[in-house]
């Protein structure tokens, strides 16, 4: 059995974690906790909580968006982040992290299927709207840009009902693992990261 703790952003990506990722990971007898931090994320905020998950799990991951993380640099990626996270702790304890950005934000996952995002949030129109939303990224949900008009959350936001705490889960749950992973390259890279850590792999 292993012990993953996860320190994600907010209660979307807890509750993401904990309905979408937690039932696949337990099959390969990894067994995850999330971490709420509540927003506000920063490279000064989670040194210290990233290293007390190191010390109290078997392997420590993250799920924070690179829309919204404080104080980045210009010229920032999802690469140079990732290592700079990984850089949070100390050199015997970088071993146990799996630093994940998502880029460019949670909400970016529920584009992968439009007719089940229309679905959920109970607007038939919002599947060709989300359909052109792709064609401008070339069909990748994680290319949706970020800015404070157009990050995925702002556009669903505008054209729907859409609530983070109460949608996002949901609607990713029912899109399912599978078109999730097939549509979004990062995330999947990240999930065969953690799959690899299976005491049977």
């Amino acid at each position: 059995m292993v012990r993953l703790g996860i320190s994600v952003e907010g209660a979307t990506e807890e509750r993401f974690t904990k309905r979408v990722l937690a039932p696949h990971l337990s099959q390969l007898n990894i067994y995850i906790t999330p971490v709420n931090l509540r927003g506000n994320i920063s490279l000064d905020r989670i040194r210290g909580e990233l290293e007390t998950l190191a010390y109290s799990f078997d392997y420590v991951t993250t799920f924070y968006d690179f829309y919204g993380f404080k104080k980045l640099e210009p010229g920032e990626t999802k690469s140079s982040l990732e290592q700079k996270i990984k850089h949070c702790l100390k050199a015997e304890l970088q071993s146990k992290l799996i630093p994940y950005i998502q880029m460019h934000e949670f909400e970016g996952l529920l584009f992968s299927d439009p007719e089940v995002l229309a679905t959920l949030l109970h607007k038939p129109s919002l599947n060709d709207w989300a359909t052109n939303v792709l064609l401008d990224f070339d069909n990748n949900p994680e290319q949706i840009n970020n800015s404070r008009e157009t990050a995925p959350s702002k556009r669903l936001e505008k054209h729907s009902d859409y609530r983070k705490t109460i949608h996002g889960p949901d609607i990713a749950l029912n899109i399912g693992l599978e078109k999730l992973r097939n549509c979004c390259q990062g995330f999947d890279q990240w999930l065969q990261l953690l799959e690899a850590l299976s005491p049977s792999s």
